[in-house]
């Protein structure tokens, strides 16, 4: 009995002590059972080991337990009974044999056609799926986590989950109630799954620790970065909190997920390139290899499909949906996402791609507008997230350590905000729709602030190219982009709900404000030729509706047809606009400046404009030339009041008098003197050397008077003049020139005489030898006419012969012609 009772107060003592150093007390436990005379494995009750004082809690009956101890299970050991020998054994609290033996089958998407058979084919499988997970939640924490490690079949259910199941964003139709319902319990059962497998201590008795923690997540996949973005896209709405504790634990006991989202980074911006290639714009790839000569052409966002166009907005969409949300949930990834430049690379694909995609949109004719609304509302929802990211990313690496940091630290912030900005000031477009979301000027103003050495002239120069992309659009005013009621609706895309108020005389509906960015604001009215463009814009998208009611929301949405159209489509129009005939036609004004009283011409307000006067003399008015009454050519002639009437005008112009008589003591009539170009008397009135001192003399003792070279006759030198005789007697004998026309053959005489002199004095002999022609055949030939022949053979090449002989002979000398 004594025995029993110290038994009793040692298994207290052990609860009481659970958590103290285990040497210290297994020491303590064996001391106090050596108080009573005996063995510690002796003094125990039969059936009870010493593993049951330090685990007090656990009762090895076939293996099973309660509650587990204090030690983290990645150390936790149990001792259990082997079913073949029955012997007691010690094996780790993780191990395979630990896994339950259950099959959890894959996800499929719910049907997108209602069809009955269909339908309960799903719920069965999704009621597989869910139950498996409630089971799988109920598990303590030890077979939780063996199931979860050891059990491919799971893994590969939540990939398919996160893989299948509908995005908020994508295109559907309206599901049956009992399929909406079970959509409910998946994407709790599984939100709750990876919030389990995402802590890894869930009381003071049950915990991992945390090196132990990140190497089971990392080592057996259990997350990985394309599974954390779709949990971002898939449960960040609503669940905020929860996620960011979730991904924050996650990067924060494995940082080996930081290396797998910088390896993961180029294949996103990939992403990008492979959109703007398939689109035929120019991307980064786009020039680097050389296009196959079977492969077709690229085709532009204008001339592709209506289906291939929508397929690239659904994957633009999905693509920036999914990267905002882990970027909101997660923000300290920014920084991994700079490292990659990628806010260069996402201005430049907004540059490229979305201007290109919405005039596609606007371009198609004819086609579905059903599809052209909800391809634009996608296209508009992408911009709005793509000027997001850059946001975020600004935000985090530079705006919010400049206002957490001191004024000696923020030097490097402000400088790497500076550059992000210079390096796109060519993106026009990017930076006018960011600026109308989140004014640079505001940034730029707390960065003036918070540094008193802020580069001047690189801020203002920002500031000058940010408006500059504004030229020739008008700016929205700023609290249209900064309007507090913004919420979302269940399609994801971002719009303005309607003031609570009910002073309002109509909601506020600006989705178009928020993800247009540079949108039309309120101008000049828009009349006229522009205003029938803007009509037919609008038509040609909706043809069904009339130009009266398509006038009438240009009207109230200030002319601008994107939004009109967008919120047509959308019905969302003012109640103004709702109570409207959608076939209201078009009332046409009469025009304020008629075409009487806006012309102009030569013959405006004469005596015969009847458009400017009610009477006319038609006495003057005749009809033909032979009708016309006591007149012919001599009176047309003797008629000089025309000449007269302009007599004393030009009489004012003297331009047709010529000598003005004057009398005596007459002055002239007219205020100027004519002036005499023959004369120059400018310096008549000066006496140049009349009032020197000097004598005339002077100026010819200091330098001899010498006459200029050009006055000077030519004196010719001494071995000239023999030769200068000769020519002037020459020319003396010569005979005087005869300009009338001489006879042509003594001209050629005389040219060939020239010819013959100047060919002598160069050098050279000519041949006048007639010997060559020789005497006629048969009759022998002289010795003069043979030497003559010989040399003609011989200087050939000297004349006309073009040195054909000399050439024959070089080539057969040298084997090309045969001999």
């Amino acid at each position: 009995m004594q025995k029993n009772s110290h038994f009793v107060w040692v298994s207290r003592r052990m609860n009481q002590v659970l958590n103290h150093n285990r040497s210290l007390l297994r020491r303590e436990v064996e001391a106090s059972l050596l108080t009573l005379g005996s063995a510690p494995e002796q003094a125990l009750p039969p059936g009870v080991c010493v593993s049951a004082l330090f685990f007090p809690s656990i009762f090895l009956s076939g293996g099973s337990r309660s509650t587990m101890p204090a030690l983290p299970l990645d150390q936790l050991q149990i001792t259990h009974k082997d079913l073949k020998t029955g012997k007691l054994r010690t094996s780790p609290a993780l191990h395979p044999e630990q896994k339950a033996d259950r099959y959890f089958v894959l996800y499929k998407p719910p049907p997108k056609d209602n069809i009955p058979a269909l339908v309960e084919e799903y719920l069965e499988r999704a009621t597989f799926v869910a139950n498996d997970l409630d089971w799988l939640l109920a598990l303590p924490h030890d077979k939780f986590w063996c199931q979860v490690i050891f059990d491919e079949t799971l893994q590969k259910c939540l990939d398919s989950y996160l893989r299948y199941v509908p995005r908020k964003f994508d295109e559907g139709v309206a599901s049956a109630p009992e399929v909406v319902d079970m959509q409910k319990r998946l994407h709790r059962s599984v939100f709750l799954t990876f919030l389990r497998m995402s802590t890894h201590k869930e009381s003071k008795d049950h915990f991992i620790s945390p090196s132990a923690f990140g190497e089971i997540l990392y080592n057996n996949f259990l997350f990985d970065i394309p599974k954390i973005l779709d949990l971002c896209v898939l449960f960040g709405k609503g669940n905020s909190p929860l996620l960011q504790k979730m991904i924050g634990n996650i990067f924060t006991q494995q940082p080996s997920y930081y290396n797998d989202l910088d390896e993961t980074l180029p294949t996103i911006l990939q992403v990008f390139s492979n959109i703007l290639q398939h689109c035929g714009l120019q991307g980064d790839g786009a020039s680097t290899t050389p296009q196959k000569l079977e492969e077709r052409g690229r085709l532009t966002p204008s001339d592709m499909p209506l289906l291939e166009l929508k397929d690239i907005v659904l994957y633009l969409c999905d693509t920036c949906t999914t990267l905002w949300a882990f970027l909101d949930i997660f923000p300290l990834a920014c920084q991994t996402f700079q490292k990659h430049d990628f806010c260069y690379r996402l201005a430049s694909f907004y540059e490229a791609a979305i201007p290109e995609m919405e005039s596609a949109i606007k371009k198609r004719r004819l086609e579905d507008s059903k599809l052209l609304g909800d391809l634009w509302q996608r296209l508009s929802h992408s911009r709005k997230k793509l000027i997001e990211i850059f946001h975020i990313i600004l935000n985090q690496i530079c705006l919010l350590p400049i206002l957490e940091s001191s004024c000696d630290n923020i030097q490097g912030f402000i400088e790497e905000f500076l550059q992000i900005f210079s390096s796109l000031l060519q993106e026009k477009r990017f930076l006018r729709d960011y600026d109308a979301l989140f004014p640079v000027a505001e940034d730029i103003s707390l960065l003036q602030q918070a540094s008193s050495v802020l580069d001047e002239t690189r801020t203002a120069y920002i500031l000058q190219a940010v408006e500059s992309a504004w030229e020739g659009v008008d700016r929205r005013k700023a609290t249209d982009a900064k309007d507090p009621s913004v919420t979302e609706e269940p399609n994801g895309v971002t719009v303005m709900a309607e003031a609570v108020s009910q002073a309002s005389s109509h909601p506020e509906n600006s989705e178009e404000e928020e993800c247009m960015g540079a949108a039309a604001a309120v101008g000049p009215a828009v009349c006229g030729v522009e205003l029938d463009s803007l009509i037919s814009q609008v038509k040609d998208l909706l043809p069904d509706l009339g130009e009266g009611f398509i006038l009438a929301c240009l009207e109230y949405y200030h002319y601008d047809p994107e939004q009109a159209i967008n919120n047509i489509l959308e019905e969302r129009l003012a109640p103004t606009l709702s109570q409207l005939d959608r076939n209201l036609d078009r009332e046409m004004k009469p025009d304020p400046t008629p075409l009487l009283t806006s012309r102009h011409n030569v013959f405006q307000n004469d005596e015969f404009d009847v458009f400017s006067r009610d009477s006319v003399d038609l006495s003057r008015v005749h009809k033909g030339k032979s009708t016309r009454k006591e007149e012919n050519t001599r009176s047309l002639l003797n008629d000089k009041r025309a000449v007269a009437a302009q007599r004393q005008r030009y009489e004012q112009y003297s331009v047709v008098v010529e000598e003005v008589p004057l009398q005596p003591g007459e002055s002239l009539p007219y205020h100027s003197v004519y002036y005499e170009d023959e004369y120059d008397d400018t310096y008549d009135g000066n006496q140049v050397g009349a009032n020197d001192a000097d004598s005339d003399d002077e100026l010819i003792s200091r330098r001899p008077f010498t006459i200029p070279q050009v006055l000077r006759t030519k004196v010719p030198r001494e071995g000239q003049e023999e030769d200068d005789d000769d020519e002037e007697e020459e020319a003396d004998e010569a005979p005087k020139p005869d300009h009338f026309m001489q006879d042509p053959a003594v001209l050629r005489e005389k040219a060939e005489a020239r010819r013959m002199a100047f060919l002598a004095k160069k050098g050279y002999r000519h041949d006048s030898s007639t010997a060559v022609a020789g005497s006629p055949r048969g009759h022998g030939q002289s010795r003069e006419t043979t030497q003559e022949r010989r040399k003609k053979e011989a200087n050939k090449a000297t004349r006309a012969n073009h040195n054909r002989r000399t050439m024959a002979d070089r080539k057969r000398s040298k084997g090309m012609i045969p001999s």
